[in-house]
């Protein structure tokens, strides 16, 4: 057991970069305006994502390699629409993230800082855990971090059961306009983008790196990480729903698009009805979240990117990991000054975009894993097989209809 506690590292980086604002803003948000109405959605979307979130780590496993690789095998085309994909929407991510992070530290620790310097310390401690410790410190940050969140929320959730009356499971499907927009950035961004398979598969390299894996990883020992870090992703974004339906719903509260006024809604509301020993609880919880996907995408863009550019410029590039963090973290402070405090309308640009672009990653995930690239043992089954087809055309259908209706 012990064995295959050391072993976990990849699964629980995933879930750190997922449980963010998937699981704080939009969680939170649906069970403060639908009740458990959309539960269905929370769970549909999960379900239909799984197989091309565990690609990655099954790919890496099979292979010792990222899935960049595997798609620079499929074609140039493949990782430079990648590498387009990445630039153009990883400042909006980081920037969103970092103002939701920002916000809850003010909450948290209250000071004379403004948000955007808040996102200035976030972001520096980030940079300084990221550069110094590099991936063994962020493994081993990770699992503190993860242990902390589940426990703090879950006891959140106990202790809001028991202060509230009965509620109503009625599963609910959007009818209007701005409902329907928010059930697609709900189902966007839950549990995460698609492109965090990529991630996984770069963490997992890693890992392997660090010597706590051997080569020719057993199936089980690879999937039973990735499984733990899902799992965790699915039980906490139905419980920050549940603190969302027993808190929120039926409040008469609006909640604000600016990232200080909802941090103090959301602490506040929580102080409110479960008493004032509760809003510590809520607030490490609240902030663990985010900190924890403020660190992970600072870590994995920038990795991501690095690994690209060298396999798309072998010759030119060598070691980038740190000059794409700085390209990261300069084009998050120019728009963190422009934006800190539209923080609604950064995480709804990026949530939406996570979501029409995921039928790319589902089918180039897909392709890779079914193809001569991929050791015929670690192929998916036929079962497997069906269950992806019957998801991509899931996402691409949800994602035409969406486009339909704006």
């Amino acid at each position: 057991m012990l064995k295959k506690i050391k072993q976990l590292g990849p699964g629980l980086l995933f879930a750190g970069a997922a449980i963010g604002v998937s699981h704080l803003v939009y969680s939170t948000r649906a069970g403060a305006n639908f009740g458990f109405g959309l539960l269905w959605a929370l769970l549909l979307i999960n379900v239909v994502k799984y197989p091309f979130f565990q690609f990655g780590p099954r790919y890496a496993a099979a292979t010792g390699e990222s899935l960049l690789e595997g798609y620079n095998k499929l074609g140039k085309g493949v990782l430079i629409s990648y590498f387009l994909l990445t630039f153009a929407t990883m400042f909006t991510i980081q920037t969103a993230v970092t103002i939701v992070t920002a916000s809850l530290a003010s909450e948290l620790f209250g000071s004379d800082l403004n948000n955007f310097h808040w996102c200035m310390v976030i972001t520096g401690i980030c940079l300084a855990i990221l550069v110094i410790g590099r991936y063994k410190l962020l493994d081993n940050l990770m699992k503190i971090i993860i242990l902390t969140l589940t426990i703090t929320t879950v006891l959140a959730v106990v202790f809001a059961t028991q202060e509230v009356g009965s509620v109503s499971f009625t599963q609910i499907f959007p009818e209007e306009t701005p409902h329907i927009i928010f059930l697609v950035a709900f189902m966007g961004w839950m549990p995460a983008p698609l492109d965090i398979s990529i991630w996984h598969s770069l963490w997992a390299v890693e890992k392997r790196k660090s010597g706590d894996i051997e080569k020719n990883t057993d199936k089980k020992i690879a999937l039973f990480d990735f499984n733990i870090g899902y799992i965790a992703t699915i039980i906490l974004g139905a419980g920050f729903v549940a603190l969302g339906a027993l808190v929120m719903y039926n409040s008469g509260e609006t909640f604000s698009d600016k990232g200080g006024e909802f941090a103090n809604q959301l602490i506040s509301l929580y102080t409110n009805t479960l008493g004032d020993h509760f809003s510590m609880i809520i607030a490490i919880a609240a902030f663990t979240t985010m900190f924890s996907t403020t660190l992970t995408t600072l870590d994995a863009s920038p990795r991501a990117m690095a690994s690209t550019s060298k396999l798309l410029a072998p010759k030119l590039v060598k070691h980038t990991y740190v000059f794409w963090m700085l390209v990261l973290i300069i084009g998050t402070t120019v728009i963190l000054g422009f934006f800190t405090s539209e923080m609604g309308t950064l995480i709804k640009i990026a949530t939406i975009l996570s979501f029409l672009t995921a039928p790319f990653y589902a089918m180039i995930n897909y392709i890779l894993l079914t193809s001569k690239h991929t050791p015929e043992e670690w192929r998916p089954k036929m079962a497997m097989k069906i269950f992806s087809i019957l998801g991509i055309l899931f996402l691409i259908g949800f994602s035409v209809w969406y486009l339909t209706i704006l």
